[in-house]
């Protein structure tokens, strides 16, 4: 409860209050399991929102959503607020907004991947420097070519891009290995496998919404929804990453106010920093040391104080300690260093008593007005005013419904960046390139077309000459074979118009060749009758025969000479 100024969270033999100005010191709530450590975190919460801060609950188990209506009235409730001696207790609901990465309970929470950036991705995905390096200039790459970043998408894309221009680009911004672009991938696919595409988009959250007070200057306290969550170390991890970072960057340096600006609590705080990359546990510890200025507190709640690394428990000045359980030598070793941790009171073991107080109860150590850690207070919680349990899934929705944040939040927002504008340029390029390979293949048709076409006019060209050579060859020979006939036709008409004066030459020139034979033969027997009277040399008979044939061949072919002459001119005598 908050009353005085002053926190009341506990009483012993006396009250115990949470100074605010040292609210941002930091804290601790540990304690075994069932021993009231919720009840705890939430009278913190209800006192730090009546003061007017802020809150954040990661919400691992469901069991906080009762702070949205008001406790119920029961014997158990009157009889805790008669033992602490409450007066004007009362029953009151806070300002809550639920929240919810997934958007299943409550407001959307999505971040851009530009607002983390390479160096807290490369930490997160534990990247080696070389693929850092290559993160960081994929980051740089899309700076320059005005590509937003927003979700995972874009970055999946850029990378695609980058490496698939990497030859470019290496000359321009250093070595882009394919190892690297392939190792990121990978690490991205992963997240996206644990629901890490849910957290990365717009509208992204303005922290300064958790920031906020209601209409009676109660601060809101904003209930992360965490139990799917969990389930997805990376993206839990993610998240408190960013968040602590945006914290820590965004908020102004203020120094010691009279209370705190806002107040995060962090249930199951095990499961932080069980496994959580190297990266997280190094920026928990930085943001827990120096966030103090920003008027920030962080409080750790978990089941032992070992859980928490030591460089961040070291921070945790206000603690409330719950029973502790010790049945292994591990755990009693675990109990020690829990004890060893107060300021000794002499009237008590403290050891022993955190082997021995009940649920409710807790060992209770706050700073006091001048930073030093008081006494440590064996005590009894006080009872929260809001419902000490979950509320119904319908009074949830109620909230969720009637918040301002559901309008600006809910429905995502993706608008032109990385991602559609490489979606429309390889689009265009592919176009382009589809239209060249059109373009190249109808010259390479037309090209086929004009050589076909060519082909088929040469070879009708050649069929042409050869019908054309066939037809001249056929014509020529139809010649011939015309003149041929025709001089055959003349012949056997010159051989027909001839053939009679052919037969009276004939006879004539026999007529006339026998006459001269015959004229020979005479001269030749008298010439012998009279050589054989004066006893000359008589002609042989041979001689006498040849003499004849030569006087009738000779006067054959003066009979044919004068026919042709004849024939020449006309003469027909």
């Amino acid at each position: 409860m908050y009353a005085d100024h002053k926190v009341w969270i506990a009483q012993s033999d006396k009250n115990l209050f949470l100074l605010p100005k040292m609210a941002n010191r930091h804290g601790l709530i540990a304690g075994a399991t069932g021993t009231g450590k919720t009840i705890t975190m939430k009278v913190l919460a209800e006192s730090f929102s009546d003061m007017g801060v802020p809150v954040f609950f990661s919400d691992v188990k469901g069991d906080l959503s009762g702070m949205c209506a008001p406790g119920r009235d029961t014997e158990d409730m009157q009889n805790r607020i008669r033992r602490f001696g409450i007066e004007g207790f009362r029953y009151t609901p806070y300002p809550t907004r639920f929240w919810d990465i997934f958007g299943a309970q409550g407001h959307p929470v999505r971040v851009t991947v530009s607002d983390l950036g390479p160096t807290l991705l490369g930490r997160l995905f534990n990247l080696s420097d070389v693929q850092t390096g290559v993160l960081n200039i994929v980051f740089r790459v899309a700076d320059d070519n005005g590509l937003l970043l927003l979700d995972l998408k874009d970055l999946r894309a850029m990378l695609q891009y980058v490496g698939d221009n990497r030859a470019e680009f290496t000359t321009m911004y250093g070595n882009v290995s394919t190892a690297s672009i392939g190792a990121i991938q990978r690490a991205l696919l992963a997240f996206e496998e644990e629901g890490g595409a849910d957290f990365f988009g717009e509208p992204d959250l303005d922290i300064r919404d958790w920031i906020r007070t209601d209409a009676d200057g109660r601060g809101y306290i904003n209930i992360l929804s965490s139990a799917r969550l969990i389930q997805s170390p990376t993206v839990y991890a993610t998240f408190l990453l960013w968040m602590l970072t945006e914290l820590f960057e965004r908020l102004p340096e203020v120094g010691d106010l009279d209370k705190p600006r806002m107040i995060f609590f962090f249930d199951e705080a095990h499961l932080l920093f069980d496994g959580a990359p190297r990266a997280l546990v190094q920026k928990v510890v930085q943001v827990v040391k120096l966030i103090r200025s920003k008027g920030v507190g962080v409080y750790f709640v978990t089941q032992s104080p070992s859980d928490i690394p030591d460089d961040v428990l070291a921070q945790l000045s206000n603690r409330v300690q719950h029973g502790l359980r010790a049945y292994t030598p591990a755990e009693q070793k675990s109990v020690r260093a829990a004890a060893r941790a107060f300021r000794v009171n002499p009237e008590f073991d403290t050891e022993e008593a955190l082997m021995s107080i009940g649920v409710g109860e807790a060992l209770v150590s706050f700073l006091d007005e001048k930073g030093v850690p008081s006494i440590v207070e064996k005590a009894r919680i006080l009872p929260p005013q809001s419902l000490m349990g979950p509320t119904d899934e319908a009074e949830v929705a109620r909230v969720i419904n009637a918040s301002e944040f559901e309008l600006k939040y809910r429905d995502m927002v993706d608008r032109e960046s990385a991602y559609e504008i490489i979606l429309a340029a390889t689009q265009k390029l592919e176009e382009q390139r589809q239209a060249e390979a059109e373009e190249l293949q109808r010259q390479k048709e037309e090209a086929a077309a004009e050589k076909q076409r060519l082909k088929e006019e040469a070879a009708a060209e050649k069929q042409r000459q050869r019908e054309e050579a066939a037809a001249e060859r056929q014509r020529l020979r139809e010649e011939a074979a015309a003149e041929k006939q025709r001089q055959k036709e003349a012949a056997a008409a010159a051989k027909r118009s001839s053939s009679s004066g052919l037969s009276g030459f004939a006879r004539t020139a026999t007529q006339r060749a026998a006459t001269n034979a015959a004229s020979s033969v005479a001269r030749s027997i008298s010439t012998n009758l009279v050589n054989s009277l004066t006893g000359g040399k008589k002609a042989s008979s041979g001689t006498i025969a040849k003499r004849a044939a030569t006087n009738a061949l000779s006067s054959v072919m003066r009979t044919g000479t004068t026919s042709i002459m004849r024939g020449l001119f006309g003469n027909k005598k």
